[in-house]
């Protein structure tokens, strides 16, 4: 079973600054409502730790692999819970350039493995909060 969350939002601000934020870690708890915490250094096939707690849900540790940091452009990762193919999740984050000196930041995940339909009511609901809600303090952030 698969599934994806897709969300989109334009920010006035450059890709340098939109990415100056993403990238600094050690601030996430300062204003980042769904992503709590990451630690590690975001090398391609390297490990980090990533805590995540969508609205009205348990915060989640866990400990995905770097598949791409693109200095301005995008961070990717995947991990899963407990074994692969249980539940895996492909989390994207992608800055695109516009022509009127804004960005679209893309923030989406695509789910797979057999537990995905126990949690895709979770996922559609609290999730995609998540991602809208940090997608909006992003801009904030951005354009402040």
């Amino acid at each position: 079973m698969k599934a994806e969350i897709k969300t989109a939002i334009q920010i006035n601000a450059t890709k340098e600054k939109v990415w100056s934020i993403l990238t600094n870690f050690k601030d996430y708890k300062n204003w980042n409502p769904f992503i709590k915490n990451i630690e590690g250094n975001p090398e391609i096939g390297k490990r980090i730790k990533a805590e995540i707690q969508p609205p009205n849900s348990q915060k989640m540790t866990f400990k995905p692999k770097v598949l791409a940091f693109e200095i301005n452009k995008e961070f990717r990762w995947k991990g899963n819970f407990l074994i692969p193919g249980l539940f895996d999740g492909e989390h994207i984050f992608e800055i695109i350039e516009n022509d009127n000196n804004s960005v679209t930041f893309n923030h989406s995940e695509k789910f797979n493995g057999i537990l995905v339909p126990i949690f895709l009511k979770q996922l559609n609901e609290n999730t995609k909060l998540g991602f809208e809600t940090m997608n909006q303090k992003l801009k904030e952030l951005a354009e402040n």
